[in-house]
């Protein structure tokens, strides 16, 4: 069952994104081992059900490697066209401090 039209959100003219996003934090450590096979059939499973957009970040430990590999077998298994409903944000977060002109 795919989620309902309302779940996504036009963002900018040419990017639709799921409303609600994947998250990849669990992969910062300190949350238990993470099996990389199980984590990919488990992505398969999130974007057939209609969650395509991952929340990914520089601490989130190696949540890009997982997302490229993701998207690897999506391609294989898909097709190219299969990653046209596929996004993913990363973010840089720099150490906690005092934030200057010169550190942003």
């Amino acid at each position: 069952m795919g989620l309902p039209e309302a779940s996504r959100l036009q963002f900018t003219s040419d990017l639709s994104i799921c409303r609600i996003l994947n998250g990849m934090w669990q992969l910062s450590g300190a949350h238990g081992r993470i099996n990389p096979q199980k984590a990919i059939a488990s992505m398969f499973d999130y974007l057939d059900a209609g969650y395509t957009t991952w929340d990914l970040a520089d601490h989130y430990g190696p949540a890009e490697e997982f997302v490229g590999e993701f998207r690897r077998q999506l391609q294989d298994r898909r097709g190219t066209d299969a990653l046209s409903h596929l996004q993913a944000f990363t973010k840089w977060v720099p150490r906690p401090g005092s934030m200057t002109r010169q550190s942003g």
